[in-house]
């Protein structure tokens, strides 16, 4: 995944929020989709366990677009170009991460990277 760069003196951003859960339920941070309120635990495990699937389905393909779009930034053909190191400050990723990023982003667009099942670059 993602290395960030810690940086002191900048406040963290809060992560995105999710569009499918509402808006009074994420104020609660004991909740969390409805999963405190299952009793079974066969039913947490089953719902749990989609959630956990769910997710790392969303995070490969926002990877994916990730990729894409560092690959864009970075083409040669484009006048405002950007450097790996620039790619990187902005995604607060390592540099050779970004270049790893940008490959992999070329190869999506490519074609290449279908099938492989995995969204990680490395």
């Amino acid at each position: 995944m993602a290395e960030p760069t810690p940086r002191r003196n900048e406040p963290r951003l809060r992560p995105a929020p999710l569009l499918f859960e509402p808006a009074q339920a994420a104020d609660d941070p004991e909740h969390f989709f409805d999963l405190e309120s299952i009793d079974d635990p066969r039913a947490l495990l089953a719902r749990a366990t989609e959630l956990t699937q769910a997710f790392r389905t969303a995070t490969d393909r926002a990877v994916e677009f990730q990729a894409i779009a560092a690959a864009q930034l970075a083409d040669p053909r484009r006048f405002d170009r950007l450097t790996p190191a620039d790619i990187a400050a902005r995604a607060e990723w390592t540099e050779d991460y970004a270049k790893k990023m940008v490959e992999f982003g070329r190869d999506l667009m490519r074609g290449g990277a279908e099938g492989r099942g995995t969204a990680d670059p490395v």
